[in-house]
């Protein structure tokens, strides 16, 4: 087992091509990164040494001998992806390569102390570790995904509104107290989701995108020039306290008109068991009678699929609010792909559509030229699958 835990610059930049873009020739990183045949060779020759990568059998010929082609080694140990939500935990195990070997979820309550909830996740890790035939040691990183702004080099929560029992907790000191041997990252939920899409969804090769998280709340995670975007103090990416209404309801941040209070999950129910209270709906009155009085999000979008009236303008109301906002942000960073996520987004095609809509009736022609506004394809994966790449980006530290 390789115990340095260091690369230089060029190690790394290596590192990070033959994972992104599968096993590559010294000829083909050479050329892609900017390296002459010495200089690669030597990279390679040392990755190859300290077993960080191995061979991965011959390429294609470019008329002459078919050269050896390299990828990461995957039994160089262990990874573990945590994506926490604000009512679940879902948790992976992954080798060197990427491929997730092993994976659990199960309810939480990110309401819980901190202690409490990370100990739970280190017990579960050294489950699935366990289920590998694999030891503490072995596990060179882990990546977490929190749901709330991250400082990100220390790792720390800064005002998290769903959790503040954990502003300031010492994330990374309290994991490394079971994983010595880890290096541990930890990063905002959305951030994570589109960490996930960038490697190995619909983001892959797209330069410039965001994704869009629609549940209980509403965020963003931004790539910009093919790297995540944190801004200067972990907060980029919250739209949805970005006001669209002056005269709006009270948010729970204190401000009038958020869009996450208008538009998000809850927004979406309460106006559903408005318009059954009404009589507005009889088929959302019907559902909130059979679900003991509760009227969710998803039942007004299953009375929307159904071809309720009221429903369909409550999902095409937020989508609008939504589509709005996101026009902005269009015409500010001129993305290529924006990616709809989170829970609210099963809601589907009706929400999506309204989205779209707002957006390109808003944004200046240039800035939509190329545009596309999809659903995520990752979906309920998009959180754990980023936690995994997070781990795997910082499985190793870079010399300055």
């Amino acid at each position: 087992m390789v115990r340095a835990r260091t690369l230089d610059p060029a190690e790394y930049r290596v590192l990070a091509a033959v994972r992104q873009a599968g096993p590559l020739s010294r000829s083909e990183l050479g050329a892609q990164l900017g390296y002459s045949r010495a200089a690669i060779r030597g990279v390679v020759n040392s990755l190859l040494a300290r077993e960080i990568i191995e061979e991965r059998g011959l390429g294609e010929s470019q008329g002459g001998r078919r050269p050896r082609t390299y990828g990461p080694n995957g039994s160089l140990g262990f990874v573990a992806g945590v994506d926490v939500g604000a009512t679940s935990l879902d948790l992976a195990l992954a080798d060197f390569d990427g491929t997730i070997l092993e994976r659990l979820d199960e309810p939480a309550d990110v309401r819980e102390e901190p202690e409490v909830m990370l100990g739970h996740v280190a017990d579960l890790i050294e489950q699935l570790l366990a289920r590998q035939n694999g030891r503490p040691e072995q596990l060179l990183a882990i990546g977490i995904g929190v749901p709330g702004p991250v400082k990100f080099d220390e790792g720390v929560l800064v005002a998290p509104p769903l959790m503040p029992a954990w502003e300031a907790f010492p994330i990374k000191a309290f994991m490394r107290q079971r994983f010595a041997a880890a290096n541990i990252a930890v990063d905002n939920d959305v951030n994570v989701m589109a960490i996930g899409e960038a490697w190995a969804g619909a983001g892959r090769g797209i330069d410039n995108f965001i994704f869009l998280k629609i549940g209980t709340g509403i965020g963003s995670g931004i790539i910009c020039q093919g790297n995540i975007y944190r801004g200067q103090d972990g907060a980029a990416g919250d739209v949805g306290h970005i006001c669209i209404d002056y005269n709006g309801p009270m948010c729970h941040c204190g401000n009038l008109g958020c869009l996450e209070i208008m538009a998000a999950g809850p927004a979406i129910a309460e106006r559903g068991r408005e318009a059954a209270l009404s009589g507005e709906s009889e088929f959302l009155a019907e559902a909130m009678a059979a679900n003991d009085g509760l009227m969710t999000a998803e039942t007004v979008g299953d009375a929307a699929k159904a071809g309720d009236r009221a429903a369909n303008e409550i999902v095409k109301t937020s989508g609008r609010m939504i589509g709005g906002m996101l026009a902005g942000l269009v015409n500010f960073f001129n993305p290529q792909l924006i990616l709809i996520g989170g829970g609210v987004s099963n809601i589907g095609i009706r929400l999506l559509s309204a989205i779209r809509q707002a957006v390109l009736r808003r944004s200046t022609a240039l800035s939509t030229r190329h545009l596309r506004i999809e659903f995520s394809p990752l979906g309920a994966d998009a959180g754990v699958t980023g936690a995994i790449w997070l781990a795997l980006e910082h499985a190793f530290a870079v010399e300055t």
